[in-house]
């Protein structure tokens, strides 16, 4: 029997129809190999350099596409889902190397409702009169000093300018200040205003606000689509796979935002436009624009933005969430830097080498073809890209920022808990990609060589995504019946950690220059030590009075179903535990949680009670897993955790396929 034949409410929503519409008979997992392409030889990534036509850009060109495969071209299994506009509901705020060698304005409120998004009339940024008044980008002569030992010709030398000259606001000649909210906005304005002569659609659209007032934008450049498809059904009627690009989430990270503006110009009339006769792009250069304008990291109610994709407690990770929801990417670029020093000098005597570091999903409960897509799809040719350019390219890996270290020498992958960016998109079935240049620290040093990076980065996942859009398309389909067909059976991975290893890491000697090798331990998200797992539910039950959970769901894109008329639920409640010695916590721990507090529980068989007006949601639709993650009240991130659901006894894991009538929250 088809995995929704037996409950079909909860695969209405359009996105669930990928799963549920079908009515797709199951395959062994060769055949589904076979057929998405997995196993089909990666295509050649060499990359040729050439100048741009109308810039004094010589930018990076994307490889060749890849030659069809044999036979007719693959037709999608489904058609992609349509995306409404209406009005989101109201939320409240609170492992081997792989290359080469001033007031502002006070915050709103935090539980000030979200925007719908929308198309920005196309009008010039000045004319808007009513902008909130706010400082100026940050000087990069006002940023704190760099360190010396950054500045020694020896480590200088190995971060030569590329020959690559690109042109955007911060880094025009003479600059003196990174692009501005206001410049980023006009540059946006000024693509949209080409478009109508560059045969491609371009239109900038709002996601949302900041808490300080400044809008957060979008560019959309697409083929074969029109204002109405935009605004209607995201970028559905073209059939092709979108891929979005997400800059600056931490203010004090600025060549991202100046490297996606690059992007945006070299997709609309540059060597990357020919990709978008097979891709969509959504790019969004500034996420946080409160804390690029201050030069600061988190927002300006001091969360992390980069782990608020779970919870939502921010109006910047909301605007996210909600053009991932309108837009439906199948492949997530998040572009970050790294620390230039951090504790590496403390540490080993050394100083990182790499130019980027890069890591794909790495959280429980990620589909493994997502895995094998990530890896084989888009980190190999990166690899080949990178190398061609001559820029070393790692493993995304951190040093604890407290205690001691040197003695362990304990070094960790990217996290794994499901709060960040790169995670949260994972378990959303997107293809989610971390992109890190070495800068966090250098201020305006090296600046057009970490944007160059940048930009060779992004040309190779957006020629990858092209060359595999067809087969991107497939995986979709694929994995999102997968997830939903896992409801009811089997075991789910409620919580894991990364596995201790070692590995050889590659650093730079600062007063040489050379090459210095450390041996170190080496936390590996890449294979993940089960923790906790419990049977998998067909779903969960909330009380009626968890109505901000249920809206937080919501703002994910969970299908949520309200419970029309009273009745029992087979399922099983959770109670309190002892708590567990030696539970293993990650070392990048939620900013803004003060509080939180993971609880040890232990499940109990029981009858519930589910009154008219509570809430049922179904782990038979595609953000399953997602689902899980913020459910379970034990999990690393979860809405118990942190507070968004009040009571164990408010929720409960539901053991059998309900027979109430319920209905679908809109």
């Amino acid at each position: 029997m088809h995995p929704c034949a037996r409950y079909r409410p909860a695969c209405r929503r359009p996105r669930s129809t990928r799963a549920c519409a079908g009515g797709l008979a199951p395959r062994s997992r060769t055949r589904w190999l076979a057929e998405i392409g997995l196993m089909v030889a990666l295509a050649g990534c060499a990359a040729a350099k050439t100048p741009a036509a109308s810039s004094s850009e010589r930018a990076v060109v994307p490889p060749p596409l890849a030659a069809p495969l044999s036979g007719s071209a693959p037709t999608p299994l489904v058609q992609p889902a349509v995306r409404s506009l209406a009005p989101t509901t109201a939320l409240q705020a609170s492992a081997p190397p792989v290359g080469g060698t001033s007031a502002a304005p006070a915050p709103a409120p935090a539980n000030a409702p979200s925007a719908p998004l929308s198309v920005v009339p196309a009008a010039p940024a000045a004319a808007a009169g009513a902008a909130p008044v706010v400082p100026p980008s940050p000087s990069v002569t006002e940023t704190a000093p760099v360190a010396a030992v950054l500045q020694l010709p020896a480590v200088q030398a190995r971060f030569p300018a590329p020959s690559a000259v690109y042109a955007t606001p911060g880094l025009a000649p003479g600059a003196t200040r990174y692009t501005s909210n206001r410049e980023v906005a006009e540059f946006l304005r000024e693509l949209e205003g080409a478009s109508a002569a560059s045969g491609t659609f371009a239109t900038v659209v709002a996601a949302g606000t900041s808490q300080r007032g400044e809008p957060i934008e979008a560019l959309v450049l697409a083929r074969g689509v029109g204002m109405a498809d935009v605004t209607t059904t995201g970028l559905a009627a073209n059939r092709r796979p979108t891929v979005l690009l997400i800059g600056q989430q931490h203010g004090d990270e600025p060549a991202p935002a100046e490297a996606l503006l690059v992007v945006a110009r070299q997709l609309l009339s540059g060597p990357l436009s020919r990709l978008l006769d097979r891709i969509n792009v959504v790019v969004l250069p500034r996420a946080n624009p409160d804390a690029a304008q201050a030069g600061q990291r988190l927002t300006a109610n001091g969360i992390d933005a980069n782990r608020d994709h779970l919870l939502l407690r921010t109006s910047e990770a909301r605007a996210q969430a909600r053009l991932i929801e309108h837009f439906d990417p199948v492949v997530i670029v998040d572009a970050h830097e790294y620390p230039a020093l951090g504790r590496w000098l403390e540490a080993f005597g050394a100083l990182p080498r790499a130019d980027a570091l890069f890591q794909f999903a790495t959280t429980a409960n990620v589909d493994p073809f997502i895995t094998r897509a990530a890896e084989e799809w888009f980190r190999q040719p990166l690899i080949a890209s990178m190398l061609l350019e001559g820029l070393a390219l790692d493993w995304y890996h951190t040093l604890p920022d407290e205690g001691p270290v040197g003695a362990e020498r304990q070094v960790a992958m990217g996290g794994t808990r499901a709060d960040s960016a790169r995670n949260v998109q994972g378990l959303r079935n997107a293809v989610s990609l971390l992109i890190e240049s070495r800068g966090r620290g250098l201020g305006p040093l090296h600046l057009e060589r970490r944007v160059h990076t940048h930009v060779t980065a992004l040309a190779s996942i957006l020629a990858s995504a092209a060359n595999r859009a067809d087969e991107l398309v497939k995986l979709r389909a694929l994995v999102d019946q997968r997830v939903a067909g896992l409801a009811c059976r089997g075991e789910v991975l409620i919580d894991a950690a990364p596995t201790p290893s070692e590995y050889e890491l590659t650093l730079i000697n600062p007063a040489t220059g050379a090459d210095k090798k450390v041996a170190v331990g080496w936390d590996s998200a890449l294979a993940l030590t089960p923790l906790k797992t419990r049977r998998r539910p067909c779903g969960y039950w909330l009380d009626d009075r968890e109505e901000t959970a249920a809206e937080r769901l919501r703002a994910l894109g969970v299908q949520i179903l309200r419970v029309d008329e009273a009745g029992e639920l087979r399922a099983e409640g959770y109670r309190d535990a002892p708590r567990e010695p030696g539970r293993r916590v990650d070392a990048v721990l939620a900013i803004g949680s003060a509080g939180a507090n993971m609880p040890s529980v232990q499940t109990v068989r029981a009858l519930v009670d589910a009154p008219a007006g509570s809430y049922y949601i179904s782990l038979e639709q595609p953000l399953a897993n997602l689902v899980v993650a913020a459910l379970e009240p034990d999990s690393p991130v979860s809405f118990v955790t942190h507070g968004l659901i009040s009571s164990l006894a408010s929720v409960a894991r539901v053991l059998g396929r309900p027979e109430l009538r319920m209905s679908p929250i809109p």
